[in-house]
């Protein structure tokens, strides 16, 4: 089975093509909850872009449409963008793409007593932006049920040898599946759908990870 969406990246874009209009469930910046469309960007931005008074919602859809990008759910992060990460996995005729961009310096963690605590921000704050991409089409509980997988694999990938951090005060997950056809009912672990999901959202953020814990010398 092919890849499932197009990737292209040209500072400051990341941007995911696909073929035919899906169903995209997230809480993106522009276009949070359930929407339709075949385009997802990543914009990477500085403190500058940024000052305090400036709207990131306006900046995002400015940025958009001048780079022919309008109409796409876009995301933004402070990493560099060509530092993302892709991971496919298919079986019994089902398929998952993930692309994730990673950051973690704006992460937070679980103390010993189960208290959420933040680690100590930097001047430019980390986040994970992640598409996941299903071939097959879901009714909207279980989209809703593929998000909470992909949630789920992610931070288990943060844990895994070692790791404390669950996450980031900012991340963002999209959950993409095409909008015609016999959408299915479940997506949970059990199903061929949620396995896929867990698998391909943990092999790109163990991957994601590695190359960021190595710039920062961890």
């Amino acid at each position: 089975m092919e890849p499932l969406f197009r990737t292209s990246c040209a500072q400051p874009f990341l941007v995911a093509r696909f073929a035919a209009r899906q169903r995209i469930l997230g809480w993106s910046l522009n276009r949070p909850g359930f929407a339709e469309g075949e385009l997802v960007a990543w914009l990477e931005v500085r403190d500058a872009d940024l000052p305090i008074g400036v709207d990131p919602l306006a900046l995002l859809e400015r940025r958009l449409a001048g780079a022919g990008l309008a109409g796409a759910i876009g995301m933004m992060t402070a990493r560099d963008v060509r530092r993302h990460h892709g991971a496919g996995v298919e079986a019994d005729g089902v398929r998952a793409d993930v692309l994730v961009t990673l950051g973690l310096t704006n992460g937070s963690f679980l103390d010993p007593a189960g208290r959420l605590r933040d680690v100590a921000p930097p001047a430019r704050a980390g986040t994970i932006n992640m598409l996941v991409a299903l071939s097959v089409p879901l009714d909207d509980g279980a989209m809703v049920e593929a998000v909470s997988v992909a949630a789920m694999a992610r931070s288990a990938a943060l844990l895994a040898d070692g790791g404390r951090i669950i996450g980031t005060g900012t991340d963002c997950i999209l959950l993409a599946c095409p909008a015609d056809g016999a959408r299915r009912p479940h997506a949970g672990i059990h199903t061929q759908a949620g396995r896929c999901i867990a698998e391909a959202v943990h092999a790109a953020t163990r991957a994601a990870r590695a190359e960021w814990e190595a710039e920062q010398g961890s």
